[in-house]
């Protein structure tokens, strides 16, 4: 089975690969969360009708040019018709079934006897692999178990890699750990000590954890410095002496460290870079983490496709032809930036709505709308008066009408859902800035 099992990824043409530094950890319950993401998402509208009033009210008379501008945006690359015809084998059920089954013998391992650093390894894994949130409640209970089993016994003699795997790990979850643990590997001077130079699994693992700082905390600070001058120096003078998978994961690092990463987003370089490479690899963990991204990305195309068909319906790419379409970027932002797991569907779809919106609304104020349009425009997102919609131009009435389905599309979805009624919710974080 494993032998079939691949990786896709649908590429038109070569682009560069963007890494998010931001990670979200807020996970949906309810319409508060979504609310909190169009708010921010929203930001960008509020600006534009913020910093519209203040020039409205210190411009002084003038003629106002009729004259249009021009973003000289390029058409996108993915375009309907190319999203339509994406097309993936791992929405079938002989796929989802062998997942599950797989899963079952992935969580199994983690109740598995074997040293605590054995067991922090395969969470590191799993986490790496994109594939830990199937385990959360099991990761935590583990974690928790390690954390009150060893927590006395921190300042124990350990390596540097160990300490800091455990260190990286706990304040990634959010337990208290304090830098002193790194004191032991320092020298009288207060540097961090010439023997861990040639200890290339050890620096990596230490220049992680130095991304896991919080403000003031020296020690990381230096454990940073250390750990990147030397890995700089092990790759440029002494990588053919380096495992190859170890390598690979030494450029990464330096590159963009893993705190900073969309862990989705990353997962396919891990599996295939890295885990993949090992010599001690778990054949029943690649191929889950490998079935996983393909069933995940199947879902993540489905839903590109409906958002794709949504944004035609809507007609803006029609009769604003000047605005950006950068719809499959807008979506790509939810699944790196903010949420990836297959059950948030519904919010990843909503959120990418909402910036194509403020994307389009941005390049109205920005590029082409007159000063006298966009005075009016701003009146009626202000008042969120439909009436008063016929004063506007053709291009600005059909933005405000869809913007408006919009909104009521939301407000329906959440009160069938939820019973709860969130449309003054929704306008005010449109037109107001609290």
């Amino acid at each position: 089975m494993s032998n079939i099992i691949r990786l896709h990824m649908a590429t038109p043409y070569n682009k560069t690969t963007y890494n998010n530094p931001f990670i979200f950890d807020n996970k949906p319950s309810n319409h508060k969360y979504l609310l909190s993401r169009i708010n921010g998402a929203a930001t960008g509208l509020r600006n534009n009708f913020s910093i519209f009033k203040h020039k409205a009210q210190t411009c002084d008379d003038q003629t106002i040019s009729t004259q249009r501008r021009s973003g000289n945006y390029k058409p996108p690359i993915w375009n309907n018709n190319f999203v339509q015809s994406l097309h993936s084998e791992y929405k079938d059920e002989r796929y989802l079934r062998r997942a599950d089954e797989i899963k079952v013998k992935v969580k199994m391992l983690l109740d598995e006897e074997m040293d605590y650093i054995r067991r922090l390894e395969l969470v590191d894994d799993l986490e790496r692999l994109g594939i830990s949130y199937h385990f959360d409640d099991k990761i935590k209970q583990v974690l928790n178990h390690i954390y009150d089993d060893q927590g006395i016994k921190y300042y124990d003699p350990m390596d540097l890699y160990s300490t800091a795997l455990r260190f990286r790990l706990f304040r990634q979850h959010g337990f208290s750990v304090s830098q002193d643990v790194f004191d032991r590997f320092k020298n009288e001077d207060g540097g961090f000590k010439a023997s861990l130079r040639d200890d290339t699994k050890g620096l990596l693992e230490l220049y992680e954890a130095s991304f896991m700082s919080t403000q003031g905390e020296k020690t990381l600070e230096l454990a940073k410095e250390f750990a990147t001058k030397f890995m700089k120096k092990k790759i440029d003078d002494d990588h053919e002496n380096i495992e190859e998978h170890l390598s690979l994961l030494v450029q990464n690092a330096l590159d963009l460290p893993l705190n900073w990463r969309s862990p989705k987003l990353s997962s396919r370089w891990f599996i295939t870079n890295a885990y993949e490479k090992r010599k001690c690899l778990n054949p029943t963990v690649l191929e889950f983490a490998k079935l996983d991204f393909n069933i995940v990305q199947a879902t993540h195309q489905q839903e590109l496709k409906h958002v794709s068909r949504w944004w035609e319906q809507t007609g803006l790419a029609e009769k604003l032809p000047f605005v950006r379409e950068r719809l499959v970027e807008c979506y790509l932002f939810t699944v790196g930036g903010i949420l990836f797991e297959p059950q948030y569907g519904y919010e990843r779809i909503t959120i990418t709505k909402v910036n194509s919106f403020v994307t389009a609304i941005d390049d109205i104020f920005d590029v082409y709308g007159t000063f006298e349009e966009l005075q009016l425009f701003n009146d009626v997102i202000q008042r969120w008066d439909i009436e008063a919609m016929d004063k506007l131009p053709n291009y600005m009435q059909i933005c405000f009408l869809a913007l408006n389905n919009f909104v009521d599309e939301m407000a329906y979805h959440v009160f069938k859902e939820q019973g709860v009624f969130i449309i003054p919710h929704l306008r005010k974080s449109v037109t107001t800035n609290s």
